[in-house]
């Protein structure tokens, strides 16, 4: 090797140590500056409130307090730390600290996965891969929990990856990553669940006398895991919290997040599979047995829910990381280290530029511009009349159900769907969507409801203009508003 060459892989590995800062910092900015896009999501309202309220009491939620058709029933939340976060963050800089908070824990999710992925393939192609995995994940960058604990995830299974790249056992110093997953948001159980397939992929590599070795070290770190997913406020039931979602059945297809791939216009999803498959076909790519069953898994779990494409995104490069790095091999930096020092003082500079950079940019633009939630999807108008008529018992839109909860008024339904169970959310859209109609009076009857608010272009204020004994006193782009009629109800009983 000549002097030039090796002085050039020496620069060449100081700069890659900067990448995933780099990254880190793109990302940050770019989702500072679209911030306003982050606060779409009216669940982030209620994730806020139920932060504020661990807080103010020092405890977390064991029961609800939220909803009138469900008060005192057994409710846990398993996103409690990130809903904290997310609390205190608002209290200190409004809605400024939630985007700050979320665009910082995209980037530093960003800059994981590029320094993950470096290990085995160049830095240009970690970088693409990132680019491309953030522009999936876009449709579900919001401020709430399960963004929070996106670093985590693609921590987590990269160093599981990355130990079986290396045909070993987990470090018993990772399990504190799964705790703080557990308390961060319910997809932990992703995290538990991939450790089997990734444990046959160590397992099936390693020499055949140290292959039962090995497998029994998986399982013990699996079983401790498990464990540690369980040092919750909650202990062991947060795993039952976590998994009660995934049985509502139907109801899942009508809540968007958790609704399936939708192929009938082209997407960058779509786009990403079959550039996966055609890549697969083009470079000939062999994956053992284990791969080919993860990328099958997140592939399927992406196509059964929308929320599960950035997993996909960012955790499908990982499991190819290695072979994509046996197909086109890169030269190794010179180990010798004679510029080991030096390279670290560059690199440790570099991130305190960067970080320099990131503060002074936040600083300046939040000196002129100020985040607010997306106004277009809510009724402020509408439950200010509400309050001024000191309503009760609100008969609400399923998407209004966070907001309402930030003005302290109980709800009739709201975003957390296994509280109220399969059934009574079922119920609820078929009555206000128009296919069970004669489901509509039953429930205002059912639960004393004084007034209702829903959306102004769905069914359901259209049947309450005909039915009997309601009338409509407000309207307006978002929301409508009927109250009962006390005259018609006085008519009638005459």
């Amino acid at each position: 090797m000549s002097l030039s060459f090796a002085n050039s892989i020496a620069m060449q590995g100081r700069a890659r140590a900067l990448v995933p800062l780099c990254v880190g910092a793109g990302a940050y900015l770019f989702f500072l500056y679209v911030g306003d896009t982050l606060l779409q999501d009216s669940d982030s309202f209620w994730q806020i409130k139920v932060g504020q309220w661990i807080l103010d009491h020092g405890a977390v939620p064991t029961t609800d307090f939220y909803s009138f058709t469900r008060a005192g029933a057994p409710w846990i939340s398993t996103s409690w730390l990130s809903q904290v976060l997310l609390a205190f963050s608002h209290a200190q800089w409004d809605w400024a600290g939630p985007v700050i908070l979320t665009a910082m824990a995209t980037a530093l999710t960003a800059a994981i996965f590029v320094y993950l992925l470096d290990a085995q393939i160049e830095a240009p192609r970690a970088v693409l891969f990132a680019m491309l995995a953030l522009l999936l994940s876009l449709h579900h960058v919001l401020a709430r929990p399960h963004i929070l604990a996106l670093p985590v995830m693609v921590a987590w299974v990269g160093l599981l990856m990355a130990a079986a790249d290396r045909r070993r056992a987990p470090s018993w110093y990772w399990l504190p990553l799964m705790a703080l997953w557990a308390n961060l948001h319910g997809g932990f159980v992703l995290g538990l669940a991939l450790i089997g397939p990734i444990s046959l992929e160590a397992v099936e590599h390693a020499e055949k006398g140290q292959r039962l070795r090995l497998f029994m070290r998986w399982v013990l770190f699996g079983i401790g895991a498990v464990i540690a997913s369980c040092c919750t406020p909650y202990g062991w039931k947060t795993l039952l919290g976590a998994t009660n979602i995934l049985s509502l059945g139907e109801l899942l297809s009508l809540i968007f997040e958790w609704m399936p791939a939708n192929f009938a216009t082209f997407t960058s999803f779509e786009g990403a599979l079959l550039g996966l498959i055609a890549f697969g076909y083009y470079r000939g790519l062999v994956l053992s047995a284990p791969r080919i069953f993860l990328i099958l898994f997140l592939t399927w779990s992406a196509l059964t829910h929308v929320r599960s494409i950035e997993a996909f995104a960012f955790l499908v490069p990982l499991v190819l990381a290695k072979p994509l790095g046996e197909l086109v091999p890169r030269p190794q930096p010179d180990s010798t280290g004679t510029d080991r020092w030096p390279a670290h003082y560059v690199t440790a500079l570099g991130a305190l530029m960067i970080v320099a950079a990131g503060w002074t940019s936040t600083s300046l633009y939040m000196g002129h511009h100020r985040f607010t939630f997306t106004m277009t999807q809510t009724p402020v108008a509408a439950v200010d009349l509400l309050e001024q008529r000191k309503v009760q018992r609100i008969f609400n839109a399923y998407q209004f159900g966070g907001y309402l909860i930030s003005r302290d008024i109980p709800v009739y339904v709201d975003g957390r769907a296994e509280l109220y169970g399969e059934k009574f959310v079922m119920d609820f859209f078929k009555a206000t969507e128009g296919k069970k109609p004669e489901l509509l009076p039953r429930l205002l009857d059912e639960y004393k409801i004084d007034a209702t608010l829903l959306v102004a272009d769905a069914p359901g204020p259209q049947i309450l203009d005909q039915l009997k004994g309601w009338k409509r006193i407000y309207a307006d782009d978002i929301a409508v508003i009927h109250v009962r009629d006390d005259s018609a109800a006085a008519k009638s009983s005459k």
